[in-house]
């Protein structure tokens, strides 16, 4: 969530935790176990939906016991241990009563922790969950256990590959850059062994004598045609937790900030603040940052298709962090480099320098392309013809160099950063003539 990562105990374990925002309301968000916080914010869309939630609410999330930053457990840790480290962390984040979100098996944790913490618990948000995992006679929509067996030994066998990510969220099949994110995602959230205890303990959870005992308000949201998720488990969520609203939205992902996820914020926001806001402007103003790997073909040809990759996913970790460190977005990956925008020309500007920077440690030279101007927001992408002009600056760019428009130089007066003019420019598809700089 771009907040310092911190540590609380919790027993003998220690739980890895982020606090970030300064709304009235606090939001404990109690995560899926595959996970690590620093590296969720990594893909655009997961960054932007908590910046929204972040507009309003102080988001407060934590790794489980065993997966991403905090520490691990052999054997399968209870839900009453479970709630314990909820109650560390937000002990240490001075949080007395929070409402509490939950997807996926995240959810059975959150529904126990508000029926048996009721003081600590203002309200209750679940999103594509369930409150058990295993068929049963009055449950048969669920997998039965040779089927869920074959399910996990399949998942262990591939896992590291973003499979599950990938499953969550079908509208972003075909997306490179989000592929690469799944399969870090999963490998640094947990070994292939402690998933596959992560799954038992899954599978042996059920809730559903806890759900008449939950009497905080709670909203439940499913998307209808949820691919990942059946949406019978929200629907029997529903029918048994007392005074529930239930949401069923439009839509096959189960990742919340995939697909419509202005739906899935407007409901957050209204259930807890009582108002929706409208989504953001079509149209924003924003400085456009292109990046890309000189003699990239070459490089690729010499080192060979396995090591090529991994340089490539060095390349994009940096690329993305430093993106996120300078309060910038990354939209996404063009192949040899990265698409972002940010909100100030400055913070761009040495977003781009230290980038550069940063990759010839790694002995890769980079060029870089940055202009300012209005942009047209797309989903989770931007066009327009600032888009547009930001990759044509970046045609221009030499080896090593940081090119801007003059648009940018004039924003940035008495920033001390120092230019050197390249000349009048005519950009192939843009009107006029430009005048570009490199940053010196």
């Amino acid at each position: 969530m771009g907040a310092p990562t911190r540590y609380t105990k919790s027993g003998d374990l220690h739980i890895a935790y982020q606090a970030v925002g300064e709304g009235d309301t606090s939001l404990v968000y109690i995560p899926a176990w595959i996970g690590q916080i620093e590296v969720m914010v990594e893909e655009p869309a997961v960054q932007a939906f908590l910046h929204r939630l972040c507009a309003y609410a102080r988001l407060i999330s934590f790794d489980r016991r065993g997966a991403g930053l905090s520490d691990p457990w052999l054997g399968v840790p209870t839900l009453e241990e479970q709630m314990d480290d909820v109650l560390a962390v937000m002990d240490a984040t001075h949080t007395e009563r929070s409402a509490v979100m939950a997807s996926s098996e995240g959810g059975p944790l959150a529904m126990l922790f508000a029926a048996t913490h009721p003081d600590r618990v203002s309200s209750l948000i679940l999103y594509s969950t369930f409150s058990r995992s295993r068929w049963a006679p009055d449950y048969d929509w669920a997998p039965g256990d040779e089927d869920r067996d074959a399910a996990i030994d399949a998942l262990v066998a591939q896992w590291g590959e973003g499979g599950v990510p990938m499953a969550a969220a079908p509208s972003k099949a075909g997306d490179p850059a989000f592929a690469d994110w799944a399969g870090r995602m999963e490998r640094y959230s947990a070994s292939p062994g402690t998933i596959r205890r992560i799954m038992e303990a899954v599978g042996a959870t059920d809730v559903r004598h806890v759900l008449p005992s939950i009497r905080v308000p709670t909203l439940i949201m499913h998307r209808r045609g949820d691919s990942f998720m059946k949406v019978e488990h929200s629907r029997y969520l529903a029918e048994h937790i007392p005074g529930a609203r239930y949401v069923e939205l439009e839509g096959t992902d189960s990742l919340f900030s995939a697909g419509d996820s202005q739906s899935v914020l407007g409901e957050i926001e209204e259930f807890l603040t009582g108002v929706r806001h409208e989504p953001e402007p079509d149209r924003v103003l924003a400085t456009v940052l292109f990046t890309d790997i000189c003699g990239s073909t070459e490089r690729a040809a010499a080192l060979g298709d396995s090591a090529w990759r991994e340089v490539l996913e060095r390349h994009d970790r940096l690329v993305r962090r430093e993106v996120v460190r300078h309060r910038g977005r990354a939209i996404k990956s063009t192949g040899d480099g990265i698409l972002a925008t940010f909100d100030g020309p400055a913070r761009a500007i040495r977003a781009a320098t230290t980038i550069g920077e940063q990759m010839r440690r790694l002995g890769i030279e980079i060029r870089a392309g940055l202009h300012t101007g209005e942009c047209e927001v797309i989903g989770d992408d931007v066009g327009g013809m600032a888009v547009h002009i930001g990759a044509r600056v970046m045609g221009r760019a030499g080896p090593g160099e940081v090119l801007v428009s003059s648009t940018v130089k004039d924003l940035v007066v008495g920033s001390g950063i120092d230019f050197e003019e390249r000349g009048a420019h005519e950009l192939k598809g843009v009107p006029g003539e430009w005048r570009l700089f490199a940053v010196e």
